[in-house]
């Protein structure tokens, strides 16, 4: 018989477990286009259009040089354009998507949320889903404001 240890019974592991199955069926299952990486990066651009290329590093908890492979890869396929901007008196690099790329987004949005969310609902009560994401913001939220993230 297969005991677990203690690590595959802890909490971050089995966070860690459930994204893994999010990416491998609810992101792969409905494009070969892009990656899931890259796919997070056109949601945090489509949601924050004025962010520049360090900020983007750290919303997708990812390096410079990452990021920078990530949007020269999304670049290519069409879906982003870049620019230099200024943040106060800095130069930044920014982005921003595409008609291509927003539709893109929008086309896989569509098929992802409906089969999620009937998912979700068929194992959790509207008050259990909310009471769930109100955890899921709150450990989220502590984790963020006590983990430093190099970028």
């Amino acid at each position: 018989m297969h005991k677990n240890s203690p690590y595959n019974e802890s909490l971050f592991f089995k966070i860690e477990q459930i994204s893994k199955y999010i990416q491998e069926d609810y992101i792969s299952k409905y494009n070969q286009k892009i990656t899931h990486d890259e796919f997070r990066v056109i949601d945090i651009i489509n949601y924050n259009p004025d962010i520049c290329q360090r900020d983007l590093a750290k919303l997708a908890l990812r390096d410079c040089v990452k990021i920078g492979r990530i949007l020269d890869s999304l670049e290519k396929k069409g879906y982003i354009q870049r620019f230099n901007d200024t943040k106060g008196k800095r130069l930044v690099k920014k982005m921003k998507l595409t008609e291509e790329g927003l539709n893109f987004y929008k086309e896989m949005i569509a098929k992802i949320e409906p089969e999620t969310d009937k998912f979700l609902n068929q194992i959790f009560t509207k008050n259990e889903l909310k009471e769930f994401k109100n955890y899921l913001n709150k450990l989220d939220n502590a984790l963020a404001s006590s983990i430093k993230v190099e970028v």
